[in-house]
């Protein structure tokens, strides 16, 4: 799954890497290094500009809120449950399959966190009991220290209760979609512990690498077949785990010591 990343990466970086024509400097986000569910976040986006003649698409940086709201919805509050979308049902899903014909996204991130599902922590679980261990995040980043570029969806969704006019009439809200963990080594394992993502968690974001931007953000292509090539996991071997403090488990903690690799995992915590 992915519930939680880090963006530190401005617009200008994100411009030059992602071929970005259009943004709002007024959107501008502070470097974030623990993004979380409910937050603004940036998203790519190829798409015609608000009110424009051309009906051309223009690769736009915007600032979406994370947890999709399907456009359906009578009120936002699900949103914050629907984060992710996996990658197997998307296109059939009711809250993704019309965003996945026609309005996908690339989440841009350094990487992101996830803390272990070891073999003592499930066994607990099937035990039922209600105490379990400390768990270890892991941040998972490109090992080449390129941007980490998530697969996304991207939805509109009308507050009826206000007026057209008010500034939040409309929510643009997105989630990030997930495949299954790699189970081939990583590129960079840490000296003790996983050797593999899925080791970590079986679930992982889809990165999309970057041959693959261009045909996934294009609106024009919709044939749900051809989009679903799309989803197949990148290459193995091209990231990198280590571990980082339990700090980050908690939300209001936000900064770059975030991301310091620990030489080992915290004294308590699994792995």
């Amino acid at each position: 799954m992915c519930g939680r990343y880090a963006s530190s990466r401005g617009p200008g970086d994100l411009a030059e890497v992602f071929g970005i024509e259009k943004w709002e400097p007024e959107e501008a986000l502070a470097p974030d290094f623990n993004v979380a569910p409910t937050k603004e976040v940036y998203a790519i986006l190829d798409r015609p500009l608000k009110d424009a003649e051309d009906p051309t698409p223009v690769r736009q940086l915007r600032t979406l809120k994370w947890g999709l709201v399907p456009s359906w919805s009578k009120t936002p509050e699900g949103g914050a449950r629907m984060i992710n979308a996996r990658a197997e049902t998307v296109h059939e899903k009711p809250s993704y399959r019309r965003a996945f014909a026609s309005r996908r996204c690339v989440l841009p991130a350094d990487g992101y966190y996830e803390w272990v599902t070891a073999p003592e922590e499930r066994q607990l679980e099937v035990e039922g009991k209600k105490k379990r261990p400390r768990k270890q995040p892991y941040f998972v980043t490109p090992a080449d220290g390129s941007v980490f570029a998530m697969a996304g969806l991207y939805e509109f969704w009308r507050d009826k209760t206000l007026p057209d006019e008010h500034p939040l009439a409309w929510w643009v809200t997105c989630t990030v979609i997930t495949t299954e963990a790699e189970t081939a080594p990583l590129a960079v394992a840490p000296a003790e512990g996983p050797r593999a993502l899925a080791d970590i968690h079986p679930r992982m974001p889809l990165m999309l690498t970057s041959d693959r931007w261009d045909a996934w953000l294009d609106p024009s292509r919709t044939d749900v077949e051809d989009l679903r090539a799309l989803l197949e996991p990148p290459p193995a071997g091209l990231m990198r785990a280590y571990p980082v403090s339990t700090a980050v488990s908690n939300v209001r903690n936000n900064g770059p010591e975030l991301l310091k690799e620990l030489d080992g995992p915290e004294e308590g915590t699994l792995f």
